[in-house]
């Protein structure tokens, strides 16, 4: 589906809007909801990477298809892997075959897990077969993507001794890593991290515990990048947020001030405040803790006719997309001009946007709610629009309740 985007009469925004629950901790909540049943979760992602992840869970032999689902293909390799009596075959889309699984593997494993590659060594599908898992140190290099150290930790206390994981070299991704640990801690499963050794202690129940799940902020990003490019004084409410999150994500808080941009943290809500800020005609940002955010952040610099420099980028090629070739693509398409390393972006604005672009948005959510901010400064078209399911089915209906023009071609 194509959809037209353009600005509100009036870029002068006063609106409300209700997210639900963070993706990233929803589905390390369900992992641990399927280990100890007395957790009970509120406020879960709406998301198809949500359900299924949820669906997956459920299946004890069979083929198990995870469709895009990068999140849940890492999570459930390890719980599967470590689930006696379970035999399936864990698939997914095209791309999904594409991205490579094989440091996970090797680490399951080391400890004892019985997984074989059904097509291309390295990549999925897998066929896991659960066996009990006795085995307790495990040995990872640091620079990663963090949720494969957090599919292990996710599963290391249902283990009978337990989880000691090695990281070799630069951690990057801590807070991913630290929202697992706190999860684990929230329903009293005890872990340490120092320095490069995380531990996780075995713990064969939990007591009943109520968890909130808070809202996203990677889908709050897009209202940051939509206040900064609206007009002074305009006002976006979000809710469900707090000030001390565990999303690494929430970095934006304080990223998007040099973009004129302040949030004000209420009771489970946050306001965003457009004010009056001269922005720097170049910015830089280092973003190993908080790739997911980069695309947002290069577009609103776009649109601000500012350059920008954004590093910590090297998870980006093997997501949904390669997002770094994407990224040039759909923005030069605009009019920016960019230059890519294996891990860092730098763009070079323009103060003159090309209008009615139509951007490619390659089977990446985000890619297609990054770019329709800048529809506040030009018309815009976003091919297969419909792609925003896999973590925010609700975006285009918010997109519209805060006043921008979204027509179906």
């Amino acid at each position: 589906m194509k959809l037209h985007l353009s600005a509100p009469s009036d870029n002068l925004l006063k609106s409300a809007i209700e997210i639900t629950g963070s993706k990233s901790e929803t589905n390390r909540l369900l992992l641990l909801q399927a280990l100890f049943s007395n957790i009970n979760i509120d406020n879960l992602s709406n998301s198809d990477d949500a359900q299924v992840m949820a669906k997956g869970l459920k299946i004890a032999d069979g083929e198990v298809d995870i469709h895009h689902a990068g999140t849940a293909m890492r999570f459930l390799t390890s719980y599967f892997a470590s689930q006696e009596q379970k035999n399936v075959v864990l698939t997914g889309s095209k791309r999904m075959q594409e991205r490579p699984i094989k440091v996970l593997v090797d680490a399951l494993r080391s400890l004892g897990a019985k997984i074989e590659y059904v097509k291309n060594e390295g990549y999925p599908p897998l066929r896991i077969t659960g066996t009990a898992i006795t085995s307790s140190k495990v040995s990872l290099p640091a620079n990663i993507s963090s949720q494969y150290i957090s599919s292990l930790l996710l599963i290391a206390p249902s283990l009978k001794n337990g989880l000691e994981v090695e990281l070799i070299g630069k951690i990057t991704s801590v807070p991913y890593i630290n929202m697992t640990l706190a999860l684990l801690n929230g329903v009293g499963i005890e872990t340490e991290f120092t320095e490069n050794i995380i531990r996780v202690k075995p713990k064969a129940k939990v007591e009943k515990a109520n968890l909130v799940v808070e809202s996203d902020w990677s889908a709050a990003s897009y209202f940051y990048s939509i206040a900064a490019l609206s007009k002074v004084g305009s006002e976006i409410k979000l809710s469900a947020y707090k000030k001390n999150s565990l999303q690494g994500d929430s970095i934006l808080s304080e990223i998007y001030k040099e973009f004129g941009v302040e949030t004000e943290f209420l009771k489970n809500q946050i306001v965003l405040k457009k004010v009056n800020k001269v922005v720097e005609k170049k910015v830089a940002f280092a973003l190993e803790n908080a790739p997911d955010i980069a695309q947002t952040i290069a577009v609103t610099c776009l649109g601000l006719n500012v350059d920008c420099h954004l590093t910590g980028l090297h998870t980006l090629p093997i997501k949904e997309t390669d997002r770094l070739a994407a990224m040039k693509t759909e923005l030069e398409k605009l009019g920016g001009k960019v230059a890519l390393t294996n891990e860092s972006l730098n763009l070079t604005a323009s103060e003159n946007l090309i209008p009615n672009v139509a951007i490619d948005t390659y089977n990446d959510h985000r890619m297609a709610m990054a770019f329709a901010p800048i529809a506040l400064k030009i018309n815009l078209g976003i091919n297969e629009s419909e792609v925003v399911s896999k973590s925010y089915p609700d975006f285009w209906k918010d997109m519209k309740a805060i006043g921008m023009e979204v027509r179906e071609i």
